[in-house]
């Protein structure tokens, strides 16, 4: 049952998500630019303008950002819909893929024709040697048999499908549909290459209805910087701008993360990890995900009572069939535990006695839950609302920082949320008065009982607020004339101690100020606030039985996602019994079995060694080494003797530690390589 509700979880995610929302609004204006462009390519009139445009490749340059791991799925999405409602015809290039012009256009005829190409005699003998008649089976690399294959291909369509009567824009769209160019990578693409492609497609623009789309993950100038001016104004380019990482992440916390309808959930400290992996590294919101899948999987492997952690009517189901073993482990949650000290003895009793009770016991808990997250996220939303727009943002421009710390500690215990009420305090009116009623706007979606009672509370609240344009701001101040009094005999000649008698007369008098209707009803907004954070917004671990949904092991995620090789190769070669788990390899500590792999022996006989190392004494000590694991008898004229066996396997490791990184070649002795690394004892 856990495993297919992680893989619902899973397809929903990176199906519908991903997918579909993150990138939908450029995707779809991109479509619109194609189909445009193409009705202007099929287009009779004799606008100059038109007749321009018609000589130009329609380019567009879609900016994605340096998220490079989101625009393989971006690009599937695209290259999917174009085919589906376009064109048949698109082709995406990858640079790795076409490090000459020959390959790249090889690459482009391939797709399009859907067989091989012939690029040179060798393409030919590969073709004869796997069976294939070169004759038969290839395609002369030129764009003027494209051509024919293309009008072919459009004739074919024509005549065979005839139907009702169009316009003659949309019928010459739909048969002859435009042949679309991906460039997944331009920064990549080799200018030269990229340069020349264009110039011969530029050739063909009035025969083929050829159209490009660059993807470009750092700047637009890119283009300018590719390509010279001759080349970049054969090309009709317009720019699409996908949102930002930071936004699509945030796209992406609150539709899996802010919501009661995903029973899993993430501590403070895990969130936080996979919020600055992401910040840090490499802004990819399909690494992000996949550490959220890592976080589910290791809850539900780690998590004995994960099988609790679903929606809350198959929850309740489970917990009514839990059995004995089951229920103690229920038992020994340190949630439940804290949950039964608190209780009177007699109730103490039937909870470590009475399974019965505990299954009841847990569904209420279960019930507690669901109610405790349906309030907690409308009321941090509303606190987002409220404090987002402070200066110096005291709780974070963003939802998720708000969420961190609400999920840390009680978030009225920090000095940022005292500092975020006092200016709260100090906010004008139409400022407030805009964020309480999109408060009330969260709230309308709310069913809870709770969230209803507190909707109509905070109406209330608001038609104060529209009364006070009535009834006028009245401001009551107590004696006027004895306020403005001192600043006028500050302004006379005096002494030091009546200056410190007026001051103090001052702060007397403002004290003494009666506050107006806006600040009392000000003072009582923030009140209301505070009164809803310190219900609703209590940490996770004050709830019995959090365990179940909440996965706290950040330490485990951060060694799964932020790995550090070179530390995993120092333990493997120092001591290979971590990972073969061989008892033969088990050792003292700094010690090296002899029955260890060649390279395992050679990098610990390196560690002793200086920064120079003499290859001959180097091969000493390893044949003495193997010798020993050999059996051999230490007082034998062959013990320790370097054959040739011994020799190739030497220079196999050696080859091996090279090419990790720890020794390199030097010209400073003779026969003698230089050490790169040191401390990985």
């Amino acid at each position: 049952m856990a495993g297919m509700m992680m893989r619902r979880i899973v397809n929903n995610v990176l199906d519908n998500l991903l997918q579909d929302e993150l990138n939908s609004k450029v995707l779809d204006s991109l479509l619109e630019f194609i189909r445009n462009s193409s009705l202007t390519f099929h287009h009779s009139a004799d606008s100059w303008t038109l007749r321009m445009r018609a000589n130009e490749i329609p380019t567009a340059a879609l900016v994605l950002g340096v998220n490079v791991p989101d625009h393989d799925m971006t690009f599937q999405s695209l290259f999917d819909l174009l085919q589906q409602s376009v064109t048949p015809h698109v082709v995406s290039v990858q640079a790795k893929e076409c490090g000459a012009l020959k390959h790249l256009m090889q690459r482009v005829f391939k797709s399009l024709m859907g067989s091989s190409v012939s690029v040179d005699d060798s393409e030919g003998e590969e073709a004869e040697q796997s069976g294939i008649h070169p004759h038969q089976a290839t395609v002369h690399c030129s764009f003027s048999n494209l051509c024919e294959w293309y009008n072919a291909k459009t004739k074919k369509s024509a005549t065979g499908t005839p139907g009702k009567k169009r316009s003659s824009a949309v019928k010459d769209e739909q048969q002859q549909p435009p042949i679309v160019i991906i460039f997944k990578d331009l920064e990549a693409f080799n200018p030269k290459v990229l340069q020349d492609f264009i110039l011969i497609c530029s050739l063909y623009i009035e025969r083929l209805p050829l159209m490009f789309v660059f993807g470009i993950a750092t700047s637009p100038s890119t283009i300018q910087q590719m390509l010279p001016h001759s080349v970049s104004s054969l090309l009709c380019i317009e720019l699409f701008q996908s949102l930002s990482c930071t936004q699509h992440l945030a796209t992406v916390i609150d539709k899996l993360i802010l919501t009661p309808q995903f029973p899993f959930k993430l501590s403070g400290k895990v969130l936080q990890v996979l919020v600055s992996i992401f910040l840090y590294h490499d802004f990819s919101v399909k690494n992000f995900i996949k550490g959220l899948q890592l976080a589910l999987l290791e809850h539900f492997h780690s998590q004995s009572l994960s099988g609790l952690c679903c929606k809350k009517q198959e929850a309740l189901a489970n917990a009514a069939q839990l059995k004995h073993k089951e229920l103690e482990m229920v038992r020994q949650l340190p949630s439940f535990r804290r949950y039964v000290e608190n209780q009177e003895p007699q109730e103490q009793v039937k909870l470590l006695t009475s399974d019965g009770h505990v299954k009841e016991v847990c569904q209420k808990m279960l019930r507690d839950l669901c109610k405790y997250h349906k309030n907690y996220y409308p009321i941090l939303r509303c606190l987002h609302v409220l404090t987002s727009s402070l200066p110096r943002y005291p709780l974070g421009k963003q939802i998720r920082e708000v969420h961190i710390s609400c999920l840390e500690n009680n978030i009225w215990e920090n000095d940022e949320y005292q500092s975020a009420l006092h200016l709260l305090r100090m906010v004008a009116k139409e400022e407030l008065v805009t964020a309480l009623q999109n408060c009330a706007e969260i709230l309308t979606t709310c069913k809870s009982k709770k969230m209803k009672a507190t909707l109509g509370q905070l109406e209330d609240l608001l038609g104060k607020f529209g009364q006070l344009d009535s009834v006028g701001n009245e401001v009551h101040v107590s004696n006027r004339e004895d306020l403005t009094s001192p600043v006028k005999d500050i302004q006379k000649k005096t002494d030091l101690f009546q200056l410190q008698k007026t001051l103090l007369e001052m702060k007397e008098s403002r004290r003494s100020k009666k506050l107006s209707l806006f600040e009392i009803l000000r003072n009582e907004a923030v009140e209301f606030v505070d009164g809803l954070v310190r219900s609703f917004l209590s940490v996770p671990e004050s709830q019995p039985l959090h365990e179940v949904y909440y996965y706290s092991s950040s330490a485990v995620l951060r060694r799964h996602l932020n790995a550090t090789p070179r530390t995993s190769i120092q333990t493997a070669l120092s001591n290979p019994y971590h990972y073969l788990q061989n008892d033969n390899l088990r050792t003292a500590d700094g010690a090296v079995s002899n029955a260890a792999p060649d390279i395992c022996i050679v990098y610990k006989l390196h560690l002793e060694c200086g920064r120079l190392i003499n290859l001959y004494d180097w091969l000493e000590a390893y044949s003495t080494v193997v010798s020993a694991a050999e059996g051999k008898d230490p007082d034998s004229s062959d013990y320790g003797k370097v054959d040739e066996l011994k020799h190739a396997r030497f220079i196999q490791a050696v080859s091996e530690l090279e090419f990790l990184g720890f020794i390199k070649s030097t010209k400073q002795k003779t026969d003698h390589v230089s050490r790169l690394s040191w401390g990985g004892c």
